[in-house]
């Protein structure tokens, strides 16, 4: 079995992390992981939505290193096909695809005004027109899957599409988005998944903090 190692920032504020974890962890290859103390210049960009490029999470498989979430999400699929990170069907693998690279690219808004925080809460938040424009964009993007699917996740069952949404789940989950039941059931069954319970357990026990995303809402 190959050797990997998975260098991620902070559990507790990396949405890209997160994605790139849960890849390997739907992937079932077996690696270990490697965290970025939060001083690091590379780690602190990164969540501060500073860096050019984001290069954690960054996966070193068996000499062949992979920093783009996408890239690493296809490398996964070649390396573990029989996990199903792809859908069977072309015409489905197109659309995780497109509904991945649409999370990996955009809602801007979103994430400057939701940041990751999983330890924080913020009952009654509000979500202003620019943010909101995103939340409607991506609460429409899961019913529709839901819908064709059929679930319980976006592909039926746990794919790339989930695991590049999931740091969404916990955004609506922190600032109390209000969210129609189909959706609703959705971010709880990600937030349920025992892998997203051993991150945020993790996430809770880390020391670090980064001020400028602490700030009282």
């Amino acid at each position: 079995m190959a050797k990997a190692t998975l260098t991620i920032s902070s559990r507790n504020y990396s949405s890209w992390s997160l994605r790139g974890w849960l890849l390997c962890k739907f992937a079932g290859v077996p690696f270990e992981t490697v965290s970025l103390p939060i001083d690091d210049a590379a780690a602190r960009a990164e969540l501060l939505l500073l860096a050019p490029s984001f290069l954690t999470p960054s996966l070193n498989y068996d000499g062949v290193k992979i920093w783009d979430t996408l890239a690493m999400a296809e490398f996964l699929h070649e390396v573990a096909p029989k996990a199903g990170l792809l859908p069977k069907d072309r015409s489905e693998r197109a659309r995780c695809r497109s509904i991945s690279g649409e999370m990996h690219q955009g809602f801007a808004n979103l994430r400057a005004a939701l940041p990751m925080n999983l330890k924080a809460h913020h009952p009654g938040f509000k979500v202003w027109a620019g943010a909101q424009s995103d939340v409607d964009r991506i609460t429409m993007i899961w019913r529709e899957q839901l819908a064709q699917s059929e679930g319980p996740y976006l592909f039926g069952a746990l794919s790339v599409a989930d695991a590049m949404y999931a740091p969404v789940c916990t955004r609506f989950a922190t600032y109390d988005v209000a969210l129609d039941p189909a959706c609703a059931a959705y971010r709880d069954r990600i937030l349920a998944l025992p892998v997203m319970a051993d991150w945020k357990r993790a996430a809770m026990q880390e020391p670090d903090e980064v001020e400028e995303l602490d700030v009282e809402f």
